[in-house]
């Protein structure tokens, strides 16, 4: 049996399990496409090692994670092949920095939505100012806002049932200003494209499902329209940076009324969908120095620190 047989078991068991295992599966098909074209019929922490470093030019990191993959699948087929080698995870260290992210003013959003309104083709301007306005205004990501079926999104109690990561799904209240958006959205989209096949809310010209690729290459072009520019020494602005803009301002607006945000953080970190806990979440709170300052100013005066 080749590597690559395995490799597919492998995914599939994994995915029938609930896990999408997208990337992950693209990097060890790759990988036991190398073991198989070099003749090896299992995996050596030399092998691993190897392909996990190949792109010479990437961040360790990104390295790590590679052997993160090959690792998990070399404890499955372990099992099945006793002289099957484990790399130790301790064999790579990189240590992960997650990038700053870019937060949006309120006024940078309203250009965005401006700019994707005037797309030429109307489909795609709806559709594209209809999923850019429902990011903001509740901190989708992009991959679940696309995800949406129609049944999906009840206007009439102004609720989304969203599918995240993990097959996970939770319920999203709406404000009733996105709610009454997406319904003339919907309109203007069966308008548009009166006949599909798809049970996609968000529709493209053809009557599918837009692609996240298609909706981050005109993002990159709205940004221009926008005037928008990328900040000295960082990378561009992104389409998912309006997810960490929801959620910073969320904190903010929180730490302004004097709420107990402590208290708050599992609910903001439920309706993220960050289902590993408020862990996540907490991260948020090094985003902007505005957040730092407020978070440090109730700290300040937080009676059970004196």
């Amino acid at each position: 049996m080749t590597i690559r047989t395995r490799v597919e078991d492998y995914l599939a068991m994994r995915r029938a399990l609930g896990y999408r295992l997208h990337a992950e599966g693209r990097m060890l098909l790759d990988f036991a496409d190398r073991l198989d074209a070099t003749g090896q019929h299992t995996i050596t922490m030399s092998g691993a090692l190897a392909w996990a470093i190949e792109p010479k030019n990437a961040a360790p990191a990104y390295w790590c994670r590679r052997l993160a993959v090959v690792r998990a699948f070399a404890r499955h087929l372990h099992t099945l092949d006793p002289s099957c080698e484990v790399p130790p995870a301790d064999l790579l260290s990189g240590r992960s920095q997650r990038p700053t992210p870019y937060i949006y003013t309120h006024e940078e959003v309203a250009a965005l939505v401006h700019a994707a309104a005037t797309i030429a083709a109307p489909m795609p301007a709806a559709t594209c100012h209809a999923v850019i306005s429902l990011i903001a205004a509740s901190g989708l990501r992009l991959g679940e806002t696309l995800a949406l079926d129609r049944a999906d999104v009840d206007l009439d109690t102004a609720m989304l049932t969203v599918v995240g990561k993990n097959q996970h799904t939770r319920m999203i209240p709406l404000h009733s200003t996105t709610a009454q958006m997406l319904s003339r959205y919907a309109a203007r989209r069966d308008l548009l494209c009166p006949v599909t096949d798809s049970a996609g809310f968000f529709l493209t010209t053809t009557g599918h499902r837009p692609q996240p690729s298609s909706l981050q290459h005109t993002f990159a072009k709205l940004l221009v329209l926008a005037e928008i520019q990328t900040p000295p020494g960082r990378r561009r602005p992104r389409i998912h940076d309006l997810r960490h803009t929801f959620a910073v301002n969320t904190l903010i607006d929180w730490y302004r009324s004097g709420a107990d945000v402590a208290a708050r953080m599992p609910i903001l970190s439920t309706f993220l969908g960050h289902s590993g806990g408020p862990e996540a979440t907490y991260w948020y709170l090094q985003a902007t120095p505005e957040l730092l300052a407020l978070a440090a100013q109730r700290l300040e005066h937080d009676p059970r620190t004196s």
